[in-house]
């Protein structure tokens, strides 16, 4: 199967961040609703994953037989996506009212409009990661919501926390995935039923008001925000940061899913600046504006760079005990 490889570094928090997601070895002999030839060595797990919440994300699924499931909702109505690599090509089938859409955007998915020759290595890490991850594609999903709305529920909370409550809203507010899709999987609300979500669910769900309230404001205009995904990375982050909760760490982790962003860095982070400093200046208390210098070499494929450093593996000691959960739920 194009792309496939046993990654040489373990799947560790930072490497999952960095959006590594193990497929298994697709099974040829099925046919498909779409098929497209890969013009590159594509990694399916390392081009889909990041857009996996959570291992128990009810949007996302990997099967046995080697093939990612989404579960979306497109400008067309709620679809399913199965997807599987077999002899340097794609194979794709799709149900429900958004199937068709989703097809048609199947390359965009795969990284078609990315540029990975655009990318050259400056440092010995940073290459190292590279050639091992040779199948990286950055995708573009098209889809401005379905990317912003998990982000702002990971705002200022631990990943679990945030995957514990996209979970749980969308599995008791969205609907089941059209098809044949594994059992569990969901499409997630559309931009009526998040405005309707009572209080007490936002709450049960460990969402505060702060960020509840972020997610109605961009679900009122949510018509709006979806335009965003055909612009250029920074206009759309330029609209996207007109709501009000939602800033330069939200916008930048939304475009790097909807529109394929390279150079879309993530600023404001906890943890990513330590990381990038202590791998390519072995300065672990880097902050925003050090970690910006160090990725000046790589202007226009920021983004690409800091993935590939989180993929690498190498992340600082640590010196401190993980930030601890709350749960606003027992309050």
């Amino acid at each position: 199967m194009a792309g496939r490889f046993v990654p040489r570094t373990p799947t560790t928090r930072a490497t999952y961040r960095g959006g590594h997601v193990p497929v298994p070895a697709a099974r040829a002999g099925r046919s498909a609703a779409r098929e497209w030839v890969l013009p590159e060595v594509t990694d399916l797990g390392l081009t889909l994953g990041p857009l996996r919440r959570g291992p128990a994300d009810p949007t996302f699924r990997t099967t046995p037989d080697g093939s990612v499931w989404r579960a979306s909702r497109t400008p067309d109505g709620p679809g399913t996506l199965r997807v599987s690599l077999n002899g340097g090509a794609a194979h794709a089938d799709a149900w429900g009212a958004g199937a068709e859409w989703l097809l048609d955007r199947l390359p965009a998915l795969l990284g078609a409009d990315d540029d990975p020759a655009a990318f050259v290595p400056r440092h010995r890490l940073v290459a190292a990661a590279h050639r091992r991850r040779a199948g990286l594609r950055l995708t573009r999903t098209g889809l401005v919501m379905e990317s912003l709305i998990p982000s702002v529920l990971e705002q200022k909370v631990t990943t679990d926390e945030a995957y514990r409550a996209w979970r749980l809203l969308v599995r008791r507010h969205g609907e089941p995935a059209p098809g044949p899709a594994p059992d569990g999987m969901y499409v997630m609300p559309d931009p009526r039923t998040w405005r309707q979500i009572p209080s007490w669910e936002w709450h049960r769900a460990g969402v505060d008001d702060k960020r509840a309230a972020t997610i109605l404001r961009a679900a009122r205009v949510a018509n709006r925000l979806e335009e965003a995904a055909a612009m250029e990375p920074d206009k759309a982050q330029e609209r996207l940061e007109l709501i009000p909760g939602i800033g330069p760490w939200t916008s930048a982790e939304t475009v790097q899913r909807s529109n394929g962003a390279p150079d879309a860095v993530t600023v404001g982070d906890l943890h990513l600046p330590g990381i990038v400093g202590y791998a390519l200046g072995g300065d672990r208390d880097a902050d925003d504006a050090a970690m910006l210098e160090l990725l000046a070499p790589y202007a226009g494929q920021r983004h690409r760079a800091a993935r590939l450093i989180l993929l690498s593996g190498r992340v600082p000691p640590r010196r401190a005990p993980r930030m601890t959960p709350g749960d606003i739920a027992r309050l």
